[in-house]
């Protein structure tokens, strides 16, 4: 059983790191992000704010000292990172390593991709409204030229970018600007995955009638509402034998026979609900 000694103070206000929007408390949970998210960390991590915050709320200045050459005279981000994660010393040294790589192989993507890393992750999370901005920050900047010695991405990243944001809005369930975002995307990249989704947010936007005669307008895309339609029948057959829609079907017909009885067990599975909430 390995046994790890917390090292510096638990931080009375958290530190923030960039582009994850994740809250850290101690030195511990900082070398969790780091290892984590690895390939979605850029060069903003190297930043006097983490200098201040480790030696003001976590009382390491000994750390924030043997940083701060590396914060102002912009080293490299594996070595900044892996300085952190030896200190602390969370993690054995082939974790570390690994971090290491996978920080080195980061660095190697333009700015705009590791951004677009970034977001999706916030996507990932359930960040719906902070992935919106991010990707809107990311369309803004298309245009700006590359970099000195790079290359802009391709229009398929560009469509990257317009579908996952439209998996944001989808997340939202706000169907219609997801609707709008899968028809750019499709519309740059002709990727058919793009327009069944395109046809999907329409499907869940829209009335059953109102669909159907949407769906009768594109002939050009005949196949593909086939497909969403057969993919949705799959959906909803799975839907009806999950323990969750039986037990919802169960509690409609209660309803109906016992409104008493259906009062109680409301009253039970609230209780039970906060019973698991406190012991989370």
């Amino acid at each position: 059983m390995r046994v790890s000694v917390c090292v510096g103070n638990y931080a009375k206000e958290p530190y923030r790191i960039p582009g994850l929007e994740m809250d850290v408390f101690s030195m511990e949970e900082l070398c969790y992000g780091i290892k984590e998210n690895a390939y979605l960390l850029d060069l903003s991590f190297l930043d006097d704010g983490l200098l201040d915050w480790i030696e003001r709320e976590c009382g390491l200045g000994e750390l924030a000292d043997r940083l701060h050459p590396l914060v102002h005279r912009r080293g490299q981000l594996s070595e900044f990172a892996s300085a952190i994660l030896r200190y602390v010393g969370f993690y054995g040294e082939d974790i570390i390593r690994e971090t290491e790589q996978a920080l080195k192989k980061g660095a190697g993507l333009s700015g705009i991709e590791k951004r677009k890393n970034q977001v999706d992750y916030l996507v990932r999370k359930k960040k719906y409204r902070a992935a919106l901005r991010g990707y809107e920050e990311l369309l803004q900047n298309w245009q700006q030229p590359a970099p000195e010695g790079g290359a802009n991405p391709a229009p398929d990243f560009q469509a990257e970018i317009w579908h996952n944001k439209g998996v944001a809005y989808a997340g939202l369930m706000l169907y219609e600007g997801a609707a709008e975002c899968f028809r750019h995307a499709y519309e740059i990249s002709g990727e058919e995955a793009y327009c069944v989704d395109y046809l999907s947010a329409k499907r869940m936007q829209l009335s059953e009638k109102t669909y159907v005669d949407f769906a009768a307008g594109c002939t050009e895309w005949y196949p593909q509402t086939l497909e969403l339609e057969k993919k949705y029948r799959e959906a909803v057959e799975e839907w009806e034998k999950h323990p969750d829609y039986l037990q919802l079907y169960n509690r409609r017909e209660l309803k109906s026979r016992d409104r008493q009885k259906y009062c109680e067990e409301n009253e039970r599975l609230v209780q039970a609900l906060k019973n698991s909430y406190r012991c989370g």
